[in-house]
């Protein structure tokens, strides 16, 4: 699938505006590496069922980030119920495809934290506080605790393009 198609189908789903995010802060291998907390990854940021010394083809690599953007999208659907425009829906799928939708006892996401109440962002999310979810994302620069600047700058990103007007 060349990318163009999947400029396409991205666009098509309201999702266009998160392809560059996503291009940007993932950058794109085509070889299986560990990402910074260890988890094995390939392409774009995709991890489902990644094993190192997998390789992977451009064509795979789109495909895979078409399924986990339309997967993010998916997320943000199931546990949000406020009209978002295409430049926040973005923002959120570009947090989404990178934190996850949480689970109780496990990890804190989008949609569940690991205390298994439902996160601030999504909270204030189904109040139709839009601009404050859209501030919360600056927040999520952590990963194990540990602050990545990558991440400090990615979520400045999807704050910027979240709270940005739509064209």
């Amino acid at each position: 699938m060349a990318i163009d198609n999947v400029k396409q189908r991205l666009a098509a789903a309201g999702l266009a505006a998160a392809l560059p995010l996503i291009v940007a802060f993932e950058g794109t291998f085509y070889a299986a590496y560990l990402d910074p907390v260890r988890i094995p990854t390939i392409c774009r940021g995709h991890t489902g069922g990644v094993q190192l010394g997998q390789v992977a083809t451009p064509e795979q690599c789109d495909d895979y980030t078409l399924q986990d953007l339309v997967k993010a999208k998916e997320t943000i659907d199931s546990c949000m119920h406020t009209p978002l425009n295409d430049n926040q829906r973005a923002a959120f799928a570009s947090f989404v495809f990178n934190v996850g939708h949480g689970k109780a006892g496990v990890k804190d996401g989008f949609c569940v934290l690991k205390s298994g109440r439902p996160s601030t962002m999504v909270t204030m999310l189904n109040a139709s506080n839009i601009a404050g979810a859209c501030n919360q994302l600056p927040l999520w620069n952590t990963a194990e605790g540990k602050v990545y600047p990558g991440l400090t700058k990615r979520r400045a990103a999807e704050r910027e393009l979240c709270l940005k007007a739509p064209t």
